[in-house]
């Protein structure tokens, strides 16, 4: 698809002018026509002017159906409530030897190695 074309196609169906949606985009006429005619890509800020000018969604710009289309189904994530650092593989590895080894400090060591830790997160 190209997009000059949709947008063409998208004005002529509202009835709008070119001189009609450079008053509503603040867009040159001349620029307008370049767009359609294929002469010049615009940016994704200009097809939203355009979008709000055809008063219909950006989507539609660059798809032809009424609905939006159907997301094909993607592997479900997971949230960030449901991901828990070092619940398994290396994380979970260093993070029992770490808690081995500070099994064995004094409580002095380990609060300097919390300070320490602290000062760094911090950073």
């Amino acid at each position: 698809m190209i997009i000059g074309d949709r947008l063409r196609e998208m004005r002529e169906e509202k009835k709008l002018s070119q001189g009609d949606i450079e008053k509503r985009t603040g867009l040159l006429r001349c620029y307008i026509s370049r767009v359609e005619n294929g002469h010049t890509v615009p940016a994704i800020e200009t097809l939203e002017k355009m979008a709000r000018a055809l008063e219909c969604p950006l989507y539609q710009l660059f798809y032809e159906g009424e609905e939006p289309p159907k997301l094909p189904n993607i592997l479900k994530r997971k949230s960030s409530d449901e991901i828990v650092w070092c619940s398994t593989g290396k994380e979970a590895r260093y993070l029992n030897k770490f808690r081995r080894l500070l099994g064995k400090t004094e409580e002095s060591d380990r609060k300097l190695l919390l300070n320490l830790a602290q000062k760094m997160a911090n950073r």
